[in-house]
């Protein structure tokens, strides 16, 4: 029997001593988050899975695990099919699915600290038609059986500088407490890890990848605030900075605490915010609001010391990818380098430059085949050698303590197919719509989207993942509110002041991938004759973008004058910072079309 065998066998032993005939196992932890400390990757543990998002349910005759498309390749290389069935959300939801495949009468479990109250009542709602029931547990039956489960971080906050935030924290409290007024709302409930991070300007050590601490908060309309962590993570100087207005409680307290709202008004955010907060609020009297998180919106609209910091971050960045570009095509040609090999170098590059935190998430290596992955995870299993006449895709961010960075290039390894320049150049004629696209304010991203997939669709080709994703100030790489994506999302209006990713692909099953991505500053346009008042793109990212894989004749003049200007940037910001035989091969890289 295999080890992820043994780990469902155990777990469904575990249910028939819980008496339940199912449990639904999401990956995500009691804070919503999107990358998870070690101790919640229950679904890894189970399945194998390394993906960042999906969700496993185990019944007692079947097991099903449920992905979008960016991981249908990868869950079929990491997840047994003689235990698993896949499923592909959103065309079939775990809702939908457990009211087609449960027993009349089952008794299907949940963790109510790691799921929405929407999805409990759709989920509720699907079963009840097929007889079943959805049952809350006090204990999580996989933790019950996972022998060896981490215990969370407990590494000590650490005081994110004003000179990096450029608002302090009692500002923006106070902000919160005025919101909370116009809301007639008491209080709030801050339950999203990185809005907590960014509202207290304290970062943390919990999570791989994203600079935050395991923690709960609660809001007050004079703006005050509870904040519920770990007593040992407290040093004297986070203490000293969070000042006699923020009460200290240890983490364990939060639940306790919901319950002393008696007949006051709280908000709290259904879409980060789990089932069991709603449940404790309610049962203890309080009314609840189900608000957005005001730290949402603000978070996303970067101030000038954010937006100074990102610049920053991203030039400095961006000459760690030039450096092992340059090395790239020294080393590649040699036929000696694989995809971890090549990551392992990018990384090495990023902590020469002795600011790097941490990366920003898991480099996305990616190797002929492999780079058609689109999250693809490089491992000694599936390690591959960059080969001639193939492609190779590096998607790849650090966190600075100024600033985020997001960057994927698609490289040429010796003399690339003309169907590869084809695609590459439908993908940068995307990018580069995106990147000049001018828009009226209250646009949403769902709306330019299309800018980025007419060329591929020109030629009956389109890509499953969204055009751009909003990124945090030394915070999460994937940041709300606002999305370039026609769905999950989208919807938001672009304010100046955000930054998103401009991030078009194309991937061929089997044969390779190709992904283009810079991160942008949405920015006020002035334009000549405007009716409306109009936004824009300004780019952040510089790195060169490989000319022998671009159809030049694919372009139009416009875009051939944007590529052109751009790559004169690149060396306008990034050759100060080199030399020599690097900043000579930079120059040639972007020499005019």
């Amino acid at each position: 029997m295999s080890t992820y065998e043994a780990r469902l066998a155990a777990l469904r032993e575990q249910l028939k001593r819980d008496r339940l005939d199912g449990f639904v196992v999401p990956l995500t932890d009691e804070h919503m988050s999107e990358y998870v400390g070690a101790y919640a990757q229950r679904l890894a543990w189970l399945t194998g899975f390394q993906g960042s998002a999906g969700t496993a349910v185990v019944l007692p005759e079947e097991a099903a695990i449920f992905v979008d498309g960016r991981y249908t390749l990868q869950v079929r290389e990491q997840v047994d099919p003689k235990h698993w069935a896949y499923v592909s959300v959103p065309e079939t939801s775990v809702s939908d699915w457990l009211g087609e495949h449960a027993a009349d009468g089952a008794r299907i479990g949940y963790d109510p600290w790691l799921h929405t109250r929407a999805w409990v009542e759709a989920a509720t709602k699907a079963l009840k038609e097929k007889g079943a029931e959805l049952v809350a547990v006090d204990t999580n039956p996989v933790d019950a059986v996972w022998p060896d489960r981490p215990e969370p971080s407990r590494a000590r906050l650490v005081v994110q500088p004003d000179e990096y935030t450029g608002k302090n924290s009692a500002e923006k409290r106070a902000e919160i407490g005025e919101w909370l007024a116009a809301k007639k709302a008491d209080a709030v409930v801050l339950s999203a890890l990185d809005s907590i991070a960014w509202t207290f300007n304290v970062r943390g050590k919990d999570v791989e990848r994203t600079p935050v601490a395991l923690a709960y908060a609660l809001v007050n309309k004079d703006g005050t605030a509870d904040l519920f962590v770990q007593p040992e993570k407290i040093g004297e100087d986070v203490a000293k900075h969070l000042g006699n207005a923020v009460r200290l409680h240890d983490r364990a307290e939060f639940p306790k605490a919901l319950a002393g709202f008696a007949g006051k008004r709280v908000a709290v955010d259904p879409e980060r915010a789990v089932a069991a907060i709603f449940e404790r609020l309610e049962k203890g009297g309080a009314e609840t609001l189900q608000l957005r998180d005001p730290a949402v919106l603000a978070k996303a609209i970067k101030n000038a010391a954010e937006i100074a910091g990102h610049q920053a971050a991203q030039a400095r960045d961006g000459a760690a990818i030039v450096r092992f570009l340059h090395w790239l095509s020294v080393e590649a040609p040699k036929g000696g380098l694989d995809e971890l090999t090549a990551s392992d170098k990018l990384e090495s590059l990023r902590r020469e430059t002795g600011l790097l935190q941490d990366l920003s998430f898991d480099t996305i290596s990616g190797a002929g085949p492999n780079g058609a992955i689109v999250h693809y995870r490089a491992s000694p299993e599936t390690n591959r050698k960059l080969e001639r006449n193939s492609l190779y895709l590096i998607d790849s961010g650090g966190q600075y303590r100024d600033g985020t960075t997001d960057i994927t290039r698609t490289v040429a390894i010796g003399e690339p197919m003309a169907e590869m320049r084809d695609r590459f150049t439908r993908v940068l004629k995307g990018h580069v719509a995106i990147a000049t696209a001018l828009f009226p304010k209250g646009t949403r991203g769902q709306q330019i989207d299309a800018f980025a997939r007419r060329p591929l669709w020109e030629a009956g080709l389109d890509y499953a993942h969204g055009t751009g994703h909003g990124v945090g100030s030394y915070l999460s790489v994937h940041e709300g509110p606002a999305r370039i994506a026609t769905f999950g999302g989208g919807d938001e209006p672009l304010a100046a002041g955000m930054i998103l990713s401009n991030e078009p692909g194309y991937y061929k099953t089997g044969a390779y991938g190709i992904r283009i991505e810079n991160l942008v500053l949405v920015v006020p346009k002035d334009v000549p004759g405007a009716e409306r008042e109009m936004l824009g793109f300004d780019t952040l990212t510089f790195a060169p973008i490989d000319r022998r894989l671009v159809d030049v004749g694919m372009l139009t003049e416009r875009e051939r004058t944007w590529l052109n200007a751009y790559h004169a940037k690149v060396v306008e910001v990034i050759g100060p910072q080199l030399e020599g035989e690097v900043r000579a091969w930079l120059e040639a890289e972007c020499a005019p079309l």
